[in-house]
């Protein structure tokens, strides 16, 4: 029997448009295959937009508006009618790293069905609404006149481990699930315990080796290697006569080298504008935000103007190539393609969370009852001192 093959105009452009799909687009590849290949379709200005903790949107890739910025040290920040659950430094009296994970947990659920529903009616990924979670802050607190202490949990190191661990399992979700619930961070790597009035031109250059190791950085080391957390913040002050999103040592032999961390590190806002405004140990935009790169400082956080876009300039100076920018982009698009936001809603499981679960009467219980585990071991404190 004759076959006869008829072409119909519009399902012949459907199959085209198949058949001219881009690899990144494939859900079947690994999100590392995906990033690489996406990368290799971008133009240099188009990559330097995504190093942006505000990136805009690339249409004609159907690559969408990013937000790096959102908080949940007790629940989701800046958002009304959200549960509201006790500071770090209360959770921490608890000791209870389980139902810190419950805390977390819920937290993640609220975030994912308060942005989803966002979207769904018509509005944008912005800051404080997005999948991209700055929590928690694993700083260690010893100084009382520090303003930010309750953000943390405590002076002890080894606590501190615990209850980050609890919180990035909570926000991210399950280890083998194919896409992240979404991505916490541990903050601030390294050191910034205070004072704040001034981390922007603060050296740190006295700190014992044992005391580093064994009180500053061992909570960002569990975080890495047993957390799998997706982001870490670097901080504002220099150590040791580098500022730390420019310290290669921190960022690069500790960070990745020694602990094997691979995914993305941010920056503070406005901290690499701080190499020439604050620090003085870059001339201006251009050299500082080549020293920010090139130490391992991905996306940077900026509250009006970005360092990061003098890097065309940079590259046309031959300060830094090409090469080495794609390589801070693949691990940036690891992470959208790992949270499924660059995929179509009905493969990612998050996404069907329902809104009725933000500020649940289950919710307020959660928060109720680590209220009440922070006040009980507080008061055990109090009557045996």
């Amino acid at each position: 029997m004759k076959k006869v093959l008829i072409l119909i105009p519009s399902v012949f452009f459907i199959i085209n448009l198949w058949a001219q799909q881009y690899p990144f687009q494939n859900t079947n590849l690994s999100s590392d295959e995906r990033a690489k290949d996406l990368v290799s379709n971008l133009t240099l200005d188009e990559k330097i937009s995504l190093l942006f903790d505000q990136s805009k949107p690339i249409a004609r890739l159907g690559i969408k508006k990013f937000n790096w910025w959102s908080e949940a040290l007790h629940g989701l920040a800046n958002n009304k009618n959200v549960t509201v659950f006790p500071q770090p430094i209360g959770m921490a009296a608890s000791f209870d790293d389980s139902l810190v994970y419950k805390v977390f947990n819920a937290t993640s659920d609220e975030i994912r069905a308060k942005y989803h529903n966002a979207m769904q009616n018509g509005k944008e990924n912005e800051r404080f609404l997005s999948l991209a979670i700055w929590t928690p802050n694993i700083n260690i607190f010893r100084d009382p006149r520090w303003g930010r202490g309750p953000e943390t949990y405590g002076e002890d190191p080894f606590l501190t481990s615990r209850m980050g661990v609890s919180v990035v399992r909570g926000l991210q979700g399950p280890d083998n699930a194919k896409y992240k619930k979404l991505l916490a961070c541990a903050k601030h790597f390294a050191l910034h315990s205070g004072p704040e009035w001034s981390r922007h031109t603060l050296n740190v250059n006295n700190v014992n080796p044992r005391d580093l190791r064994e009180t500053y950085l061992p909570a960002f080391k569990t975080l890495v290697q047993e957390a799998d957390v997706r982001q870490v913040m670097c901080a504002y002050q220099r150590l040791d006569d580098e500022p730390c999103c420019g310290n290669s040592r921190l960022l690069q032999r500790i960070l990745r080298d020694e602990w094997s961390y691979k995914y993305v590190v941010v920056s503070d806002c406005d901290a690499i504008s701080d190499f020439y405004n604050g620090h003085k140990v870059s001339s201006d935009a251009t050299h500082a935000a080549t020293k920010g790169v090139l130490a391992g400082t991905d996306v940077e956080c900026a509250w009006a103007d970005y360092s990061y876009s003098a890097l065309v300039k940079a590259v046309s100076k031959g300060l830094i190539s090409e090469e080495e920018i794609n390589k801070h982009i693949v691990r940036i698009m690891v992470e959208r393609f790992d949270l499924g936001e660059m995929d179509d809603d009905a493969l990612v499981p998050w996404t069907k969370i329902p809104i009725s679960v933000v500020n649940s009467d289950a919710h307020k219980k959660l928060a109720l009852d680590m209220a009440h585990e922070s006040e009980h071991f507080t008061n055990f404190m109090n009557n045996n001192n």
